[in-house]
């Protein structure tokens, strides 16, 4: 089992901003492209975005809209999403996941390997 740890969650007024991070080891890093997916209470697992090793990236256009940004610090084995004009529909809780099968930054939550336990988000109105 591949350690992944995130943190940065919490509770936010909507429109406001919080920087999801996840922390993992050289190895899972150095090879896996990354993803961030979120679950809302009695909902779905849903995708929110990925990032692949080189930094080429895929976010899901109906969830983030140009508000949240993917990245990845290399030196610091760290993926980050910064999340802002928060809503409270964004309340859920937040995953990252690494993919070390394939250089794909794929929206698919079965193509990811490792899973992250998870830190939760809440937007008030």
């Amino acid at each position: 089992q591949v350690p992944l740890v995130e943190s940065g969650g919490g509770l936010v007024q909507a429109g406001g901003s919080l920087r999801l991070s996840c922390a993992t080891s050289t190895y899972t890093f150095n090879t896996a492209v990354m993803g961030w997916f979120r679950q809302a209470l009695g909902k779905e697992r849903e995708f929110v975005a990925a990032i692949s090793r080189a930094g080429s990236w895929r976010y899901n256009p109906d969830s983030v809209k140009g508000r949240f940004t993917i990245s990845r610090d290399n030196a610091k084995n760290t993926l980050y999403l910064q999340m802002n004009s928060l809503k409270p529909e964004d309340t859920a809780v937040y995953s990252c996941a690494a993919n070390v099968n394939t250089d794909i930054t794929s929206a698919n939550e079965n193509d990811y390997t490792y899973w992250g336990q998870g830190t939760q988000v809440t937007v008030s109105s």
